[in-house]
């Protein structure tokens, strides 16, 4: 196993369906913790956008296996982030012929892992 100082692997998803904001409350959950503590906090959190977090964490962690042959049991989550994506935008009918109009907006998730 190759010890590599400031050795950081990342992964990312871009284009989710679901909210920025919402992201960002279960992003602040798991930042700094370690990778066990992250994985057993997604698993038994009750958000939609918890399942999509969780695949970007588990590539994350095989991308840091993959180049720098580290240990699951080492790796902490040093930067946890979702950035705004683009927003869809459409009308649903609304009272005397008005037209409302509904913003789906998108996020992107981006998670580096780190050995400590």
């Amino acid at each position: 196993m190759k010890k590599i100082v400031n050795s950081e692997a990342k992964a990312s998803s871009r284009y989710l369906r679901v909210s920025p904001f919402k992201v960002r409350r279960i992003l602040d959950q798991i930042r700094g913790r370690s990778y066990f503590d992250a994985l057993i906090i997604l698993k038994f959190m009750p958000y939609k956008a918890c399942s999509p977090i969780l695949k970007v964490l588990l590539s994350a962690v095989n991308n840091a296996k993959q180049l720098y042959s580290l240990n699951e049991s080492s790796l902490f989550v040093t930067e946890a982030r979702a950035d705004a994506g683009p927003i869809l935008k459409r009308f649903r009918p609304h009272a005397q012929g008005r037209g409302f109009p509904i913003k789906k907006p998108m996020c992107h998730i981006v998670i580096k892992v780190s050995y400590i």
